[in-house]
């Protein structure tokens, strides 16, 4: 099997924003307001670009310190991106949606690196800040849909053990779908990525199984706690 991965030339790349720019389209011809597409797919241009120069130094480190302080920039960030969807006062709940992702995913982060990968040193940045970052990004949006959802839910009049149900299996839908469509309906990117490269499927389809467990697992458990944490701030409102 070819160990190489094809480069992509940036002409052919710009040919992959096609289909953006028809969704986009579409948005400011509905009405939906395009100009924040617009901002999200620059934003993502450029923080992918930046990214991609930063984890080729990151990847070369072997300072622990230097990891660890990436690892925090990520779950900062996540936390307060999570709480994004949700109109209680971000002030309020960072803390909250912090604590949620910092013992959800950061155990997860924990398990997977040190229990099933066996990591040497515990800190190689190459596996450890892209499984981080997978783990962060699901609870992130797990919180996100359990916000909104039970936000939702409550204002109805829905009572709160109630909501919370209702918020949790939502925010597990898409994780859900994935783990029933992963194999049948779609190879995931880390195992296409990996079936790129070289590796062989067998290899590449233990590493995602790992990898669904840890997203079911962080996304679950992220936002459980969430909603636990929440209940005051709701009974407030």
């Amino acid at each position: 099997m070819n160990g190489s991965i094809q480069t992509i030339p940036l002409l052919n790349l710009v040919v992959a924003f096609i289909p953006v720019i028809a969704v986009i389209v579409i948005i400011g011809k509905w009405q939906l307001g395009y100009k924040s597409s617009i901002y999200a797919v620059c934003r993502m241009l450029i923080q992918l670009l930046l990214i991609g120069y930063f984890l080729t130094y990151i990847f070369k480190t072997e300072s622990a310190l230097i990891v660890i302080a990436v690892l925090a920039i990520m779950l900062f960030s996540a936390s307060w991106i999570a709480l994004r969807t949700i109109s209680i006062p971000r002030k309020t709940l960072y803390l909250k949606s912090f604590g949620s992702i910092l013992l959800g995913g950061g155990i997860t982060l924990l398990l997977m690196s040190q229990a099933v990968l066996n990591l040497h040193p515990w800190y190689l940045p190459s596996y450890l800040i892209p499984l981080a970052g997978m783990i962060f990004a699901n609870s992130m949006n797990s919180i996100s849909l359990a916000g909104e959802r039970i936000e939702a839910e409550i204002s109805r009049g829905t009572p709160y053990d109630k909501g919370r149900t209702i918020a949790l299996q939502a925010s597990l839908i898409p994780i859900t779908n994935s783990l029933l469509a992963v194999g049948l309906v779609s190879l995931p990117g880390m195992m296409t990525g990996q079936i790129l490269s070289g590796v062989s499927p067998l290899i590449a389809a233990r590493y995602q199984i790992m990898v669904m467990c840890m997203i079911f697992g962080s996304a679950g458990i992220s936002a459980a706690l969430f909603l636990t944490l929440i209940k005051t701030d709701l009974e407030k409102e």
